[in-house]
């Protein structure tokens, strides 16, 4: 057995183990996958709003939250992150009209990412609870109700929300709609061994108590969702996820755009791994899975890129080589008997990988309901298998050269 095939092979057993472990879980947890705990008090809770020349959203966004059905919501915190457009000013408008429920911020100089806004706006909670929201992203109006029973656990640091694609009108919006719903439920099952790792920005709600001993978000990690979230979990506390809780996100809408945003979350997802390598093998679900999880991804994801580069390459060269040869001797390109109609075990294994992703996947679709949204099409998801996923890790291979590089920026 050649190098090739045994490494094809490891890959393939990953992948059984990955789509069975979660099959696993879900079997194990069918009946809690959507069940949040009742309100049984009342905490008090600050929203905090990051902004940087969001003016086309940022009134939505505060006018969702104002509908919000909490009403122990004591404050909305805007944050102008020094904006260039009329952000700050529509924030004043609605301070100014809702002086005792809405604040208006801006920091003192733009912090070019979005953990400086939160942090200044954070100095201004004095509340049991505080949440943050992006400023191109609605929480539903229930959104905050299903999170709260959470806290009732004195070991619960955080409960997310689940993230939903908002603008689908573009085909690459379309199949992000797709990845966000497969990405939300396998965050509910990774809850269920306590391996939550990332509190995404569209919402989050965090004990202000666990929030000010990890002392807010870490203002060098692109990804301080990632970050807040692996700290937590190294200081003891757990993380928890309200599926019903729905907020509705803008993604990218442009190829250049999800690049750039795959490249923020890749870098600050390195950044974790470098900060928290020492706790490998130690330190709860932290150390003996999460960061295990993120770097087997990362070698398994770059690794096969270059399999798949070598074995590319290698076949057009070996063509290349027979048909030259073929040409100078004259002789036949291609032979019937050189035709071979057995399946070799590294494309059984293959097809069973995809197909049983592709159940999962499916599955996964028929357990989120949108009314307000079509289903995906056959044809949004065939493409999504084949060349949205298989597209990745060239992002992964960017992302690590970036990083190595010390092109770090938000």
């Amino acid at each position: 057995m050649d190098f090739i095939t045994i490494v094809f092979l490891v890959y393939s057993v990953l992948a059984f183990y990955f789509l069975f472990l979660y099959i696993l879980i879900y079997f194990q947890n069918r009946k809690k996958v959507f069940y949040t705990p009742p309100i049984t008090k009342k905490y008090s809770l600050s929203i905090v709003v990051p902004c940087y020349n969001e003016e086309k959203t940022i009134e939505k966004v505060i006018k969702n939250l104002l509908k919000a059905k909490y009403d122990n919501l004591k404050k909305i915190i805007l944050v102008d992150d020094c904006s260039t457009d009329n952000s700050y000013k529509i924030m004043k408008k609605y301070a100014k009209k809702y002086p005792n429920k809405i604040i208006a911020v801006q920091t003192p100089k733009n912090t070019g990412k979005a953990s400086g806004a939160k942090n200044y706006g954070a100095k201004f909670v004095n509340t049991e609870l505080i949440g943050f929201t992006d400023a191109d992203s609605y929480p539903q109006r229930d959104a905050i109700n299903y999170m709260i029973g959470f806290f009732d656990d004195k070991k619960i640091g955080a409960v997310t929300a689940n993230v939903l694609v908002q603008n689908r009108d573009k085909f690459i919006l379309k199949l992000q709609s797709l990845e966000y719903k497969v990405i939300k439920f396998t965050r509910k099952l990774l809850e269920f061994i306590d391996s939550i790792y990332v509190t995404p920005g569209p919402l989050a709600i965090y004990r202000k108590s666990a929030f000010d001993n990890v002392k807010g978000f870490d203002e060098k990690n692109l990804a301080e969702d990632i970050e807040i979230t692996w700290h937590l979990q190294y200081e003891g506390y757990k993380i928890k996820m309200a599926v019903p809780s729905r907020v509705y996100s803008v993604a990218p809408s442009t190829i250049k755009d999800w690049v750039k945003q795959r490249n923020r979350w890749n870098i600050g997802g390195l950044q974790c791994v470098n900060k928290y390598k020492k706790v490998f093998g130690k330190k709860g679900t932290l150390g003996n899975f999460i960061v295990p999880l993120f770097i087997s991804q990362w070698i398994i994801g770059l690794f096969g890129l270059f399999i798949l580069g070598y074995k590319i390459i290698r076949t057009i060269i070996l063509k290349y080589l027979s048909v030259s040869y073929s040409v100078q001797t004259q002789t036949t390109i291609l032979n019937m008997k050189d035709i071979n109609f057995t399946v070799s075990v590294l494309v059984f294994f293959g097809l069973v990988v995809f197909l049983l992703s592709s159940f999962y996947t499916i599955f996964i679709l028929l357990n989120v309901k949108e009314k307000q949204y079509k289903k995906e099409n056959f044809f949004t998801l065939i493409f999504y298998m084949i060349f949205y996923l298989l597209a990745y890790p060239i992002i992964l291979l960017i992302s690590f050269i970036k990083y190595l590089k010390g092109d770090i920026k938000w």
